[in-house]
């Protein structure tokens, strides 16, 4: 058997988080992604997040867990020999992406009407902030304006303190996520239809659809979403985050026998005789008494005992966990959700983990192949996969038209279970 786009090849103009996480997904997959980066610094993601220098400018941990299973060419699309090399390799790909500003990628002559006079099949998909079309289809966009913009900051934060952003770049990654799966309907649709396809994926669109209930109540009703801090939209008093002895505690009660078991459990059942909170409607009504209520009792005994006593009384609740705990959850590790591999020698250290992929597939699912290319680090090995004597790759190496690393030993090889699906291990245990 073998994995869902084994076969198909991608050319990625992408960089930062949208775009490399959309082709890391289908890379994760099968597909042969050729990354192409600016000659001068590649992928301003390879320096970005690197406040320890942990990547020496070059291979920052955001960027290498987006970019497995890539290959790299370092080229000037500024240049015309430049943009003629990339266009071999255009020709014969299935799929394009590009996360340029609306027009740019036009200027360089990789535009979509462009790419499918070569490659009628071809399946195009820009990711920008606002959309190809429209007023705002110029501005520049990060995640941080784009969860400003979208109304998602409106429904996030504290009265007491104001909108709060939150610390991913989530608006970034879920667009990924939209444009991968836009891609993988479009390679569907093709095998039915022959057809390709152009897919217009805009940040703003996703993070609108991040936030479907809060908006389609808000459609609904006309109502705004208020700052609720970490109180459930429900506005239910009883789901909130609560101080421990020890910690916080997140308990997500929402039904009434819901409530009846956590106020069993804080062993105060009597709270629902008081006409204040009889009904869903009454708890929602009386929130800040209730909440007084519950602060009361929770913060006498150390979380691990709250969440014993909770999950025996079948009480939704979890431990608020910092990252390392996380990580050390036996839960993940059973999951696989991260793969230890060998590390290149820029970053010091034999190994580096890193997260995978967020489902499981009994077989045939996503694997790490081979580590986060260096910049240019498949620049001859490509231009000669696309026709390239050996002598033009050194004359356009000769022009600064093209750049491979100056050291050209590559990095270890990904031992076959370094990313292995986890049910695939499971079954080849």
């Amino acid at each position: 058997m073998s994995q869902a786009f084994e076969g198909v090849r991608i050319v990625d103009f992408t960089q930062v988080v949208a775009g490399p996480v959309a082709t890391y997904q289908l890379g994760m997959l099968g597909a042969e992604v050729v990354k192409v980066e600016q000659v001068e610094g590649g992928d301003i993601a390879r320096a970005m997040l690197d406040f320890t220098d942990f990547g020496r400018g070059e291979m920052a941990p955001a960027f290498v867990g987006v970019n497995h299973n890539k290959r790299s060419i370092a080229v000037d699309l500024k240049r015309a020999e430049g943009r003629a090399a990339v266009e071999r390799i255009v020709r014969r790909a299935d799929v394009v992406v590009e996360n340029f500003k609306p027009g740019v990628i036009g200027r360089l002559g990789f535009d979509y009407e462009t790419v499918r006079a070569w490659r009628p099949s071809i399946v195009y998909c820009s990711i920008s902030g606002y959309g190809q079309a429209g007023p705002r289809r110029s501005m520049a966009a990060f995640d941080g304006a784009i969860q400003a913009a979208s109304g998602m900051m409106t429904a996030n934060g504290h009265e007491e303190t104001g909108p709060t952003r939150t610390v991913s770049p989530i608006i970034d990654v879920t667009t990924g996520m939209m444009a991968a799966f836009a891609i993988a309907s479009a390679l569907h649709r093709r095998e039915k239809t022959g057809e390709g396809q152009f897919l217009d994926v805009a940040m703003l669109d996703s993070a609108v659809c991040l936030l479907n209930p809060v908006y389609n109540n808000h459609l609904a009703t006309g109502e705004e979403p208020e700052l609720l801090g970490n109180q459930s939209l429900t506005k239910m008093p009883t789901a909130n985050v609560f101080a421990t002895a020890d910690g916080y505690v997140q308990v997500t009660a929402l039904t009434s026998a819901q409530v009846d078991r956590l106020l069993g459990v804080l062993g105060c059942p009597e709270l629902r005789e008081d006409p204040r909170f009889v009904t869903v409607a009454d708890l929602i009504a009386n929130r800040a008494a209730m909440s007084a209520e519950l602060c009361a009792r929770l913060c006498r005994e150390p979380t691990s005992v709250w969440l014993e006593r909770f999950e025996a009384a079948r009480v939704p609740a979890a431990r608020i966990t910092g990252f390392a705990e996380v990580m050390a959850d036996p839960q993940l590790e059973t999951r696989r959700l991260t793969a230890t591999l060998p590390a290149p020698p820029v970053l010091g250290r034999p190994a580096l983990t890193s997260v995978t992929t967020g489902y499981v597939a009994d077989t045939d699912g996503a694997e790490v192949r081979t580590f986060a290319p260096r910049l240019g680090e498949h620049t001859r090995d490509i231009l000669a996969e696309h026709g390239f004597a050996e002598s033009e790759i050194d004359a356009l190496h000769a022009a600064e038209v093209v750049r491979s690393p100056a050291d050209p030993e590559s990095w270890p090889a990904v031992p076959a279970s370094a990313g292995t699906s986890p049910s695939a291990a499971a079954a080849a245990d």
